[in-house]
C-alpha cells in the first residue's frame, strides 16, 4: 500500500512537472511569435532609406521610357507599312495609267505626272523580258531546236525591241532631255550613247567578230549595211548639230536684248516661242534615230540570204 501511494505521488509530481513544462513552451513559442510580429511591423513601419527610393524611382524611370520607346516603334513601323502600300499603289496606277505599253498596245494615251520614272519603271521590265528572251533563245540553239522553232523565238525579240522603242518615243514627248541625256543607261553603256541610244554601225562591228564564218555574200550584206547605217548616223548628227548651234544662236540673241523695256518684250517673247519650238524637233531626231537601222536594212541588198535579223542595228 506504501509502495502503491508512493508511485501515486510521483505520478502526479511528474505530470504536474509535464504541464508546467509545456505550458512554459508554450509561453516560450509565443513570445517568439510576438517578438517577429513585432519584428515585421517595425520594419514596415519604418521609413525606406534615400538610396532604395532612388533605384525604386530610376526602375519606374526605366520602364516608362521603355514602353515609350516600344510604343514608338510600332508606330514607325505602322507609319512605314502605310508608306509602303501608297507606293505600291503609285507604281501600279503608273503602269496602268503611265501611258506606256498596255496588254492591248494601246498607245494612244499620252504619258502624265513623272514622265522620267515611269520610262524607268517599263525599261527595267522590258530589260527583264529581254533577258528572259536571251536565255530562250540560247537555250534552243544549245538544244539545237529546228529552224522553224529559232526563227519564231527572233520574231519574238524583233517585236520587243520594236516595243521599246515606242516607249522611247512615248517617252520623248514627255521628257526629250532625259531620254537624250541616257540616265535609264548603266554609266559605262552613257560612254556609247548617240541620240538617246548606240550607233547601229558601231553594235554591227562588235556583233561582226561573234558571228559564225559566213559566206562570200553574208559578209557583202553585212558591210552594205555597215555603210547605209553609217550614211544614216552622219545624216542625222550633222542635224543634231545643226539645231544645237541655232537653238545657241536663238537663246544668245534672246538674253542680249533688253527683256527690261516694254518695246522689247515681244521680240523677247517671240525669240523664246522659237527656242521652244526648235527644242521640240530634238523629239523627232529621237525618233528618227531607231529608225536608222531600218533605213539601212533597206539600203542594203533585199535578196540578200544573209538572214541578218533587223535589231542588230537597234539600241
Amino acid at each position: 500500500m506504501a509502495d502503491a501511494s508512493s508511485r501515486t505521488d510521483n505520478s502526479t509530481v511528474l505530470d504536474n512537472d509535464g504541464k508546467i513544462y509545456r505550458l512554459e513552451q508554450g509561453q516560450s513559442g509565443g513570445a517568439i511569435m510576438a517578438s517577429n510580429s513585432s519584428d515585421r511591423s517595425d520594419r514596415s513601419d519604418k521609413p525606406l532609406d534615400q538610396k532604395t527610393l532612388r533605384r525604386l524611382a530610376q526602375n519606374r524611370e526605366a520602364a516608362r521610357k521603355s514602353r515609350l520607346r516600344k510604343k514608338s516603334y510600332v508606330q514607325q513601323l505602322e507609319s512605314s507599312k502605310l508608306k509602303l502600300a501608297q507606293l505600291e499603289q503609285e507604281l501600279q496606277k503608273a503602269r496602268q495609267q503611265g501611258i506606256f505599253i498596255s496588254s492591248s498596245g494601246d498607245q494612244t494615251h499620252a504619258m502624265s505626272g513623272n514622265g522620267a520614272m515611269t520610262f524607268d519603271l517599263e525599261y527595267t521590265r522590258w530589260l527583264e523580258d529581254q533577258n528572259k528572251q536571251i536565255n530562250e533563245l540560247r537555250t534552243a540553239v544549245n538544244a539545237h531546236a529546228s529552224d522553224s522553232d529559232l526563227r519564231l523565238i527572233v520574231d519574238g525579240i524583233m517585236g520587243h525591241y520594236d516595243e521599246i522603242f515606242k516607249v522611247k518615243g512615248v517617252a520623248a514627248k514627255a521628257d526629250v532631255f532625259h531620254i537624250l541625256s541616257g540616265m535609264w543607261k548603266t554609266p559605262a553603256e552613257r560612254c556609247f550613247l548617240w541620240l538617246g541610244g548606240f550607233r547601229p554601225s558601231e553594235l554591227l562591228k562588235l556583233l561582226v567578230n561573234h558571228l559564225e564564218p559566213l559566206t562570200e555574200q553574208q559578209m557583202l550584206g553585212l558591210t552594205n549595211l555597215q555603210q547605209s547605217s553609217q550614211q544614216a548616223e552622219d545624216a542625222l548628227s550633222q542635224g543634231m548639230e545643226a539645231l544645237q548651234q541655232s537653238l545657241a544662236e536663238t537663246l544668245a540673241g534672246s538674253l542680249g536684248s533688253s527683256a527690261g523695256s516694254s518695246g522689247n518684250v515681244a521680240n523677247y517673247m517671240g525669240q523664246m516661242a522659237m527656242a521652244m519650238g526648235k527644242l521640240g524637233t530634238l523629239e523627232n531626231f529621237l525618233r528618227r534615230q531607231p529608225a536608222t537601222a531600218d533605213l539601212a536594212s533597206d539600203a542594203a541588198d533585199p535578196d540578200d540570204p544573209s538572214g541578218l535579223p533587223r535589231p542588230f542595228g537597234y539600241t
